[in-house]
Protein backbone atom coordinates (compact mmCIF):
# COMPACT_ATOMS: atom_id res chain seq x y z
CA UNK A 1 0.00 0.00 0.00
CA UNK A 2 1.22 3.45 -0.68
CA UNK A 3 1.61 5.91 2.25
CA UNK A 4 -1.45 7.81 2.70
CA UNK A 5 -1.16 11.27 2.42
CA UNK A 6 -3.85 13.42 4.31
CA UNK A 7 -5.17 16.96 3.60
CA UNK A 8 -6.65 17.86 6.82
CA UNK A 9 -4.37 20.29 8.59
CA UNK A 10 -5.27 20.06 12.24
CA UNK A 11 -4.73 24.06 12.32
CA UNK A 12 -7.55 24.21 10.16
CA UNK A 13 -9.79 23.33 12.99
CA UNK A 14 -9.55 27.03 14.60
CA UNK A 15 -10.92 28.55 11.11
CA UNK A 16 -13.27 25.98 10.58
CA UNK A 17 -14.81 26.42 14.18
CA UNK A 18 -15.15 30.12 13.60
CA UNK A 19 -16.54 29.69 10.00
CA UNK A 20 -19.22 27.01 11.47
CA UNK A 21 -19.72 29.67 14.15
CA UNK A 22 -21.07 32.79 11.86
CA UNK A 23 -22.71 30.46 9.77
CA UNK A 24 -25.23 28.99 12.85
CA UNK A 25 -24.98 32.82 13.91
CA UNK A 26 -26.13 33.74 10.24
CA UNK A 27 -28.96 31.31 10.11
CA UNK A 28 -30.20 32.72 13.62
CA UNK A 29 -30.29 36.02 12.19
CA UNK A 30 -31.75 35.73 8.94
CA UNK A 31 -34.00 33.10 9.97
CA UNK A 32 -33.36 30.91 7.13
CA UNK A 33 -35.96 28.31 7.97
CA UNK A 34 -38.90 30.96 8.83
CA UNK A 35 -38.37 33.04 5.46
CA UNK A 36 -41.01 36.04 5.18
CA UNK A 37 -40.22 37.67 1.82
CA UNK A 38 -42.82 37.87 -0.71
CA UNK A 39 -40.20 37.73 -3.65
CA UNK A 40 -36.25 36.56 -4.03
CA UNK A 41 -35.33 40.27 -4.65
CA UNK A 42 -36.91 41.26 -0.93
CA UNK A 43 -34.89 37.51 0.07
CA UNK A 44 -31.83 39.28 -1.29
CA UNK A 45 -32.03 42.78 0.09
CA UNK A 46 -32.91 41.47 3.53
CA UNK A 47 -30.04 38.65 3.51
CA UNK A 48 -27.35 41.47 2.40
CA UNK A 49 -28.37 44.02 5.03
CA UNK A 50 -28.40 41.07 7.50
CA UNK A 51 -24.99 40.25 6.39
CA UNK A 52 -23.62 43.80 6.16
CA UNK A 53 -24.77 44.84 9.79
CA UNK A 54 -23.11 41.88 10.85
CA UNK A 55 -19.87 42.49 8.89
CA UNK A 56 -20.16 45.99 10.59
CA UNK A 57 -20.89 44.48 14.19
CA UNK A 58 -17.30 42.22 13.79
CA UNK A 59 -15.49 45.75 12.90
CA UNK A 60 -16.25 47.10 15.51
CA UNK A 61 -15.51 44.37 18.05
CA UNK A 62 -12.48 44.10 16.30
CA UNK A 63 -11.47 47.86 16.63
CA UNK A 64 -12.50 47.44 20.44
CA UNK A 65 -10.13 44.49 20.77
CA UNK A 66 -13.45 42.04 21.94
CA UNK A 67 -13.81 38.77 20.64
CA UNK A 68 -14.93 38.84 16.65
CA UNK A 69 -17.69 36.34 17.03
CA UNK A 70 -19.93 38.05 20.29
CA UNK A 71 -21.78 40.07 17.98
CA UNK A 72 -24.65 40.36 20.66
CA UNK A 73 -22.32 42.30 22.72
CA UNK A 74 -20.93 44.27 19.94
CA UNK A 75 -22.57 47.59 21.01
CA UNK A 76 -22.39 47.05 24.92
CA UNK A 77 -20.21 49.80 26.94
Amino acid sequence: MKKRTTLWNPSYRYVRKRVETLFSQLCDHLYIKRNYAKSLSWLFTRMCSKISGVAALQLINFKNNKPINHLKHALAA
